[in-house]
């Protein structure tokens, strides 16, 4: 928040005189802006994202690399370019192609990718009895699957987007405990004073790299998850995390029904 600077009638009274006013456009009228300033100002994207239509309906995203030291990316999407955007999907690093298929027929989409940082906690495993969630489970009351603040004692917290302070931000003392036959709660202790959210991420016995399972908002150290079928021996961790500089937009215009 920028500071306000006041000075006394003294200091002000012995200020040398003013230099002449800028002239301002009139009421009602806007000053043209300088295209190279705003050029100057807007840094270049280190993510370029391109939309491919590869059949009437659906639209393949390709993008570079960029943003190192990434844990991962946001492929999202909206119907304006100023729209609300809606969360695609959360992938990992080293893929740069997604593919929305089945669209709405003549309908612009935009999409954007956004790198996330953060700092995770190390893993613990959660192996679940056997058991589907069945019509009797569903019905159970679920209260601790709502992303909560538990409050405990004073804790030490650190910037997350400090290289010198992140390994410090990262949650500590992750616990989970087994609900039901599908459902596990989580706990730890939040460390870090500058992120966007939390990332609940999860690795099956059988999957080499972790993925997105829920997304929370920033503050919480609590949460809840009704699991997958594949999930009942699975490890779990948790990232404070934050958004990266977004890619250009890409747009694409679907066609006609194939109906």
């Amino acid at each position: 928040m920028a500071a306000l600077l006041a000075c006394g009638l003294t200091a002000c009274s012995t200020a040398p005189p003013p230099a002449a006013a800028t002239p301002q456009p009139a009421l009602g009228v806007s000053a043209t802006p300088d295209p190279e300033a705003r050029l100057s100002a807007t840094p270049e994207p280190e993510i370029r994202l391109s939309a491919t239509l590869v059949s009437p309906t659906d639209i393949t995203l390709e993008w570079t690399e960029g943003a190192p030291g990434a844990a991962g990316r946001i492929v999202e999407f909206a119907t304006a370019p100023r729209g609300q955007y809606t969360i695609l999907e959360f992938v990992p690093p080293g893929r740069t192609t997604f593919t929305h298929p089945d669209l709405i027929p003549q309908t612009p989409f935009y999409y954007r990718v956004r790198p996330y940082y953060g700092p995770a906690s190390q893993p613990v495993e959660v192996r679940l009895p056997k058991g589907e969630f069945d019509e009797k489970t569903q019905h159970e009351k679920h209260a601790w699957l709502n992303p909560r603040t538990i409050p405990g004692g004073p804790v030490d917290t650190h910037p997350i987007r400090d290289a010198r302070t992140a390994a410090s931000a990262a949650p500590s003392g992750l616990r989970a405990t087994v609900m039901h036959a599908n459902g596990v709660r989580f706990t730890w202790t939040d460390h870090a004073n500058d992120e966007e959210g939390y990332l609940l991420e999860v690795r099956p016995t059988d999957a080499t790299q972790f993925h997105v399972a829920a997304v929370m908002p920033p503050d919480v150290n609590s949460t809840g998850l009704i699991t997958l079928p594949s999930e009942k021996h699975s490890f779990y961790r948790v990232r404070a995390f934050y958004y990266g500089q977004p890619s250009n937009l890409a747009h694409q215009t679907t066609g006609p029904s194939q109906e």
